[in-house]
C-alpha cells in the first residue's frame, strides 16, 4: 500500500502533499520536514529507496523517490509495495503530468494545484495503484481540465475574410449553418434563423401587398393626400375592394403561423440534438443540477446521495456549498493587491529600461508580503473548508444525462419551497451566489415588489415618453418665443417634427435595459443567463406599450379624442382614417432603427472608443491590456426584444399601410447580413449559453404582432359595418382569422413548449442505442425510413440540413423535387466534413498550449487525446463559490527585458514565500518604451 505522495522542491517547499492514512497536520509537516532533511543530504549517485525512520513508520516503510531539476517526487510505501515497481510508476506519473502541461514546471505545480491532485487520483485511490498507462491517464486528466470551462477560445473568430470594402459579406453569407451552431452555440443560430424568417416574411409580404393591396389603395376615392393616399384610409368604407385587404391579410397571417410552426418542429429537433451534442454533453454542468432552498435536515452529502440515487445511472458527486465571508474579504483583498502590485511592477520594468537606474521598490516588497499573508490564510482556510458553515445550495452530478433532466422536473419535496429551485446545465461563472441564499418567502416578496416597481417604471417612462414628445411637436415649439423661427425654416421643420421624437425615444430606451436587468437580479434570479432571459418579455412588453402605444399610435387615438368630442357621430369616420395614418411614425422609427442601427452595429464605433480610453486609462499592466483586447459581448437582452418591436410595428400596419413592409424588410435584411458577420468574426456569445431556449420567447413576441394586426384589421372593418352585408361577412372572416390564431397559440403551447426545456427520455433512449445521432445532424422530418436507409451519410446530412433550411416554409416536396434535380455533391459534403475536422482540431490544439516557460522536468512533450469521461471532475474544486475555487497562490504578469528587474523579481518571489511568482512571457516594452502584451498568452486567469 501506498501511504503518500510529496511532491517538495529543494528548499523543502511543498508543492503537493497527499497521504492515504489518517495522520494530523503537525504529523504530515513533521513527516515531510524529516523526509527533506533525509533526502536532501543524499547525494545522486545513491539508490533511490531508503527505509523509513521512527517518525516516518519505523523499518515497515520505505521511502521511494526520484529527482527531478529542482523537485523531488516521493511516494512513501510499506513493504508489500515493490521498490522497482512504485520507480516505474514515479516515471509514470510524472510522463502524464509533463503530456498535460507540456514540459511540466515547478510553477504548473503552484498554479495548477487541483490538476495535479486530478492526475493522482486517476494513478493511486486509497492508496491503491490504479492505473499506470501514461495515455490513460492523461486522458482523462486532459478532459476534466475542459469539461467546466466555457467556449471562450479566440480561435473561433476567424482571422482573414478578405481585403475588400465589402468582402465581409460573401464571407458572413458563404459560411454553413453548421458552422455558426459549432462556433457560436444554438442560441446565436436561433436568433439569427428568427431575423432571417422576418426577413423572409415581410420581403413576402411586400411583393403580394404591392400587387393587391397598394393598387387597390392608391386607386381609392377618399382624396387622402402624401402617404397617407398609400393606406387603407384612402379607400371607400362601402367599397367590395376592401375584400382585396381582407383576403391578402387572411392568407398571409396563415402562412405565417404555418411557417412558425414549421420553426418551432425544427427547432425542437435542434434542441433535443443540441443538448445530446459532444459539445454540451462533453461538459460536466450537462449532467449536474444546482439545488437552493435546501431544508436544514438534507444539507447533508450522504442524504442528498440518498434522495437522487432514485434516478437512471445514480448520483457521481454531491457537493454541499460552504461559504465564508471571512475568506472572501481575503481573496478579495488579495487580488485587488495583485492587480496594484502587477500595475506598478509594469511602471518599474519600464522605467528602469529608461532611465538604465533601477528605482526604489519598498512599497513593492511590502505588497508582495501582504499578499503573501493573504494565501496563507486562503490556504489555512481552504484546508479547513469541512468547518465552515453549509448554505442551503447543494451540486449533484448524475452519471446519465437524463437523470439530471428527470431531477429538474420532479417535485423533490413535500414541504413548501423545498428544494424548488432547480437549475440545469451549470456554469459557476453564471451563477449569482449570492442569491442562493435569499429563503423562499423573501424571493416570493422581491418578486411582487420587483413586478410592482416594473409597473410604476412603465408608468414613469410613459409620462417622460410624453411630455418629451410633446415638447417636440411642432405646434407646441412654435408658440414659444425661442423656437418661432421653425415656422420659416421647412428643413428645421421636418427635423423637429421627424426625427427629434426617435432620437429622444432611443436615448431614453437605452437606459431601461439597465435598470430593468437590476430588478431582476435584487428580486432572487439565481443566474445571469437567466436574468436575461427573463429581461426579454419585461423590456419587450416595456416597449410594446411605451414606444408603440403610447409614444407613436397615441397622437392618432388624441386626434380620434379630440375630433369625436367635437362630433360624436364622426367616430367610426375618424378611426377609418386616423388610424392607418400612424404608419407614418412607425416609417420614421424603422427607418432610423435600420439605418442608424445598422450602422452602429456593423461600425461599433462606442465599443471601439470605449477599448481605446480603457487601453489609455485602465491598461497599466499586461493583464489588463488583453482585457480590453477582449471580444465584447452581445447584448441579447436588449436585441431580440427590439427586432421583435419591429416585427410587430410592421405587421400591425402590414395591410393598413403596405408601404410600411417595404421599410421593414430593409431593416431585417440588414441586420441579418450584420449579424451573421458579428457573430462569426466579432462577439464572444459566452455570455449567454441558454441552449436555444431564447428562441420561444421570440415566437411568443411574434405571436403578439399577429394579434396585434388581427386586432386592427377586426376594428377597421367593424367601423365599415354601415356598407351592408358585405361588410358583416369581412367582419365574420377576421373574427375567423383571430379564431385560427388562438387555435394555432395553444398548439403551440400544448405541444411545442413542453418539449424544449428539457431533454425526452425517446432521444436519450435513441442516443443510447445509436451513438452517431449525438453528432450527426438532425432529421426534422420524422422520416425514419426513407431518410434514414436510402441514402449515405453524407447525403443524409446534406438533405437533413436543406430540409432544416428550408422546409418551415417551402412544402417538403418541393425541397425533395428540388434535391433530386440538384443533388448536393459529395465534394460539398466532404469540404463541410473536413472544416469540421479541423475545427475541431485546432480546437484541441489550443486547448493544449499553455505555460512554455523555463526551468522544465525535460520530459517528453506530446498532446494526448481527448477522453469521454467525466470521472476526474471535482464539484468542490470546480463549481463551488468563487471563493472557494480561488487558488493559494497567485501569478504576476510584468515584463522583463532590464537585468537589474530581475534582480527585482527573484527578491519578490522570494519574499513571496512561494505563494507569489512573476511571470515574463508573452509580454515586452517597446522602442517607444510602451507595454505590448500577446492576448493569446494563458495567464489571463491565473488569480482571478
Amino acid at each position: 500500500m501506498i501511504k503518500s505522495v510529496l511532491i517538495f522542491n529543494q528548499l523543502g517547499k511543498p508543492r503537493l502533499i497527499k497521504f492515504y492514512e489518517q495522520l494530523s497536520i503537525s504529523a504530515q509537516q513533521e513527516i515531510l520536514r524529516e523526509i527533506h532533511l533525509l533526502l536532501s543530504k543524499r547525494s545522486d549517485n545513491l539508490c533511490n529507496f531508503l527505509e523509513g525512520t521512527r517518525t516516518i513508520g519505523n523499518t515497515d516503510t520505505r521511502i521511494i523517490y526520484r529527482h527531478y531539476a529542482t523537485l523531488y517526487f516521493v511516494f512513501v510505501t510499506d513493504m508489500s509495495e515493490s521498490e522497482l515497481g512504485t520507480l516505474d510508476l514515479i516515471q509514470a506519473f510524472v510522463e502524464s503530468l509533463d503530456r498535460v502541461f507540456e514540459n511540466v514546471c515547478e510553477l504548473d505545480l503552484i498554479f495548477h494545484f487541483d490538476e495535479i491532485h486530478y492526475i493522482l487520483n486517476e494513478v493511486i485511490s486509497a492508496g491503491m495503484v490504479i492505473e499506470v498507462a501514461v495515455q490513460e491517464i492523461t486522458k482523462a486528466s486532459v478532459e476534466a481540465k475542459r469539461l467546466a470551462q466555457p467556449d471562450t477560445d479566440a480561435s473561433r473568430f476567424a482571422s482573414f475574410v478578405g481585403k475588400g470594402l465589402f468582402s465581409w459579406i460573401p464571407a458572413a453569407l458563404q459560411a454553413p449553418d453548421i458552422r455558426v451552431i459549432e462556433q457560436s452555440g444554438l442560441d446565436t443560430y436561433m436568433f439569427l434563423r428568427s431575423i432571417r424568417t422576418m426577413f423572409i416574411m415581410f420581403s413576402v409580404i411586400s411583393i403580394v401587398s404591392a400587387s393587391s393591396i397598394l393598387p387597390v389603395n392608391i386607386l381609392g376615392t377618399m382624396k387622402q393626400t402624401g402617404l397617407n393616399s398609400l393606406s387603407m384610409g384612402n379607400v371607400d368604407p362601402k367599397s367590395n375592394w376592401l375584400w382585396v385587404h381582407v383576403g391578402v391579410f387572411a392568407m398571409v397571417v396563415c402562412w405565417c403561423i404555418w411557417t412558425i410552426i414549421g420553426e418551432l418542429r425544427i427547432y425542437t429537433h435542434l434542441r433535443m440534438w443540441w443538448l445530446t451534442h459532444p459539445q454540451t454533453t462533453q461538459k460536466a454542468g450537462a449532467s449536474t443540477i444546482l439545488l437552493s432552498n435546501i431544508p436544514r435536515n438534507l444539507t447533508n452529502t450522504q442524504r442528498l446521495y440518498e434522495l437522487f440515487s432514485v434516478f437512471p445511472g445514480g448520483v457521481r458527486q454531491v457537493f454541499v456549498n460552504r461559504g465564508s465571508k471571512e475568506l472572501e474579504k481575503v481573496v478579495k483583498k488579495r487580488d485587488k493587491l495583485a492587480c496594484k502590485l502587477e500595475a506598478r511592477l509594469t511602471k518599474l520594468a519600464v522605467e528602469s529600461l529608461k532611465a538604465q537606474n533601477l528605482q526604489a521598490y519598498r512599497e513593492e516588497l511590502e505588497l508582495v508580503e501582504e499578499i503573501a499573508r493573504c494565501n496563507r490564510d486562503i490556504r489555512k482556510a481552504r484546508q479547513n473548508i469541512d468547518k465552515m458553515p453549509k448554505r442551503s445550495s447543494a451540486l449533484v452530478m448524475f452519471n446519465e444525462q437524463i437523470a439530471a433532466h428527470m431531477a429538474a422536473q420532479c417535485v423533490l419535496d413535500f414541504k413548501p419551497f423545498s428544494m424548488s429551485q432547480v437549475s440545469m446545465s451549470v456554469d459557476p461563472q453564471d451563477v449569482l451566489w449570492y442569491n442562493l441564499e435569499i429563503s423562499p418567502w423573501s424571493r416570493r416578496i422581491r418578486g411582487y415588489l420587483s413586478f410592482i416597481a416594473t409597473l410604476a417604471l412603465t408608468l414613469l417612462w410613459t409620462g417622460m415618453a410624453a411630455v418629451l414628445s410633446s415638447l417636440v411637436q411642432i405646434k407646441s415649439l412654435a408658440a414659444l418665443e425661442p423656437f418661432k423661427w421653425l415656422q420659416r425654416s421647412p428643413i428645421a421643420l421636418g427635423i423637429f417634427s421627424g426625427i427629434v421624437p426617435s432620437l429622444i425615444l432611443a436615448v431614453l430606451m437605452a437606459i431601461l435595459p439597465t435598470v430593468l436587468r437590476l430588478l431582476l437580479v435584487l428580486e432572487g434570479t439565481q443566474r445571469k443567463s437567466l436574468v436575461g432571459l427573463r429581461l426579454l418579455h419585461r423590456y419587450f412588453f416595456f416597449q410594446v406599450w411605451n414606444v408603440y402605444l403610447v409614444t407613436i399610435f397615441s397622437s392618432s387615438i388624441f386626434q380620434i379624442a379630440i375630433k369625436s368630442v367635437q362630433q360624436p357621430g364622426r367616430i367610426i369616420e375618424l378611426i377609418q382614417t386616423q388610424v392607418p395614418q400612424s404608419a407614418t411614425n412607425i416609417l420614421t422609427y424603422v427607418l432610423l432603427l435600420a439605418f442608424v442601427g445598422a450602422a452602429k452595429e456593423i461600425l461599433q464605433g462606442v465599443p471601439l472608443a470605449m477599448r481605446y480610453i480603457r487601453l489609455l486609462v485602465r491598461a497599466k499592466s499586461p493583464r489588463e491590456q488583453v482585457r480590453a483586447e477582449q471580444p465584447m459581448d452581445f447584448k441579447w437582452s436588449d436585441a431580440i426584444p427590439t427586432h421583435s418591436l419591429v416585427f410587430l410595428m410592421g405587421f400591425s400596419y402590414a395591410f393598413l399601410a403596405p408601404i410600411v413592409n417595404w421599410f421593414v424588410a430593409v431593416y431585417f435584411g440588414l441586420f441579418y447580413l450584420i449579424y451573421r458577420y458579428q457573430f462569426l468574426y466579432v462577439y464572444n456569445h459566452a455570455n449567454w449559453s441558454m441552449g436555444g431556449l431564447s428562441f420561444p420567447k421570440s415566437v411568443t413576441q411574434m405571436m403578439v404582432g399577429l394579434y396585434i394586426s388581427e386586432l386592427y384589421m377586426l376594428l377597421m372593418m367593424v367601423a365599415k359595418l354601415n356598407a351592408g352585408a358585405s361588410a358583416i361577412m369581412r367582419v365574420v372572416v377576421c373574427s375567423l382569422v383571430v379564431l385560427v390564431t388562438g387555435g394555432a397559440h395553444l398548439y403551440i403551447r400544448d405541444v411545442f413548449m413542453p418539449a424544449i426545456s428539457f431533454l425526452p427520455v425517446k432521444r436519450a433512449v435513441d442516443v443510447a442505442r445509436n451513438p452517431m445521432l449525438k453528432s450527426e445532424f438532425p432529421n426534422v422530418l420524422d422520416e425514419d425510413g426513407e431518410v434514414e436507409h436510402r441514402f449515405t451519410a453524407s447525403e443524409r446530412a446534406a438533405r437533413n440540413r436543406a430540409f432544416a433550411m428550408y422546409s418551415s416554409m417551402v412544402p417538403k416536396f418541393a425541397i425533395k423535387l428540388g434535391l433530386r434535380l440538384f443533388p448536393p455533391s459529395a465534394a460539398t459534403a466532404a469540404s463541410s466534413s473536413d472544416e469540421e475536422a479541423t475545427a475541431a482540431s485546432s480546437s484541441d490544439e489550443e486547448a493544449s498550449a499553455d505555460h512554455k516557460r523555463s526551468s522544465r522536468l525535460g520530459m517528453a512533450d506530446q498532446a494526448p487525446p481527448l477522453a469521454d469521461s467525466l470521472d476526474a471532475v471535482d464539484l468542490a474544486g470546480e463549481f463551488s463559490s468563487p471563493e472557494l475555487r480561488a487558488p493559494a497562490a497567485c501569478s504576476l504578469w510584468v515584463p522583463l527585458q532590464d537585468p537589474m528587474f530581475g534582480g527585482v523579481v527573484r527578491e519578490l518571489e522570494s519574499r513571496g514565500q512561494g505563494t507569489v511568482s512573476v511571470v515574463t512571457d508573452g509580454t515586452l516594452v517597446t522602442a517607444k518604451f510602451k507595454v505590448k502584451a500577446d492576448p493569446d498568452a494563458s495567464f489571463e486567469k491565473v488569480f482571478m
